[in-house]
């Protein structure tokens, strides 16, 4: 599988064989970004769990398609598909909605995931004020929960893991 990406400042992804390049994000938007990877790298590490990462790293499902979450977190057991990008869907991937990415992110990228084996799907939307958790049952996406303020979203995966919304989505 190969299908590098030219190097860029700017998130760019292969869809299709075509690359898609979006503005930068919001500097709330990597705030969020950091929150939740400290969150999830410091629990994953203190289990040795495996490693995480946040964009741009490239995760590679297809010779046409490539995207780069936000956040990805990869057991211990499926290291191997760590190289200079991945190569293969990631256990676990977190997406921060931004305006512009609303759709691709709640139903392109929810497929393409789904289709790829991501085994959870964390959905961050800043705007609804939610944070959404699906998990991979029997090659289908099922809706864990969906949390607001003042709640913790949890992981089915990573049994234990919880984010404060509040936390993750207070102003600077």
């Amino acid at each position: 599988m190969t299908a590098r990406l030219p190097q860029s400042n700017q998130p760019t992804e292969l869809w299709d064989g075509e690359l898609i390049m979006s503005p930068a994000p919001s500097f709330f938007h990597h705030q969020i970004v950091d929150r939740f990877h400290d969150c999830l790298k410091t629990w994953v590490r203190r289990r040795r769990l495996g490693a995480t990462a946040t964009a741009p790293v490239d995760m590679i499902l297809t010779t046409r398609r490539t995207t780069q979450p936000d956040v990805v977190f990869v057991s211990q057991k499926r290291l191997r598909i760590i190289q200079d990008q991945l190569h293969g869907a990631a256990d676990l991937v977190a997406e921060v909605i931004s305006p512009d990415s609303r759709r691709r992110d709640r139903i392109d990228k929810r497929d393409l995931y789904e289709q790829h084996g991501v085994l959870e799907y964390w959905l961050i939307d800043p705007e609804a004020g939610t944070v959404e958790v699906l998990f991979l049952e029997q090659g289908t996406f099922g809706l864990i929960g969906r949390w607001r303020a003042g709640e913790r979203a949890r992981s089915r995966l990573l049994r234990g893991f919880a984010v404060s919304v509040s936390d993750l989505l207070a102003p600077s």
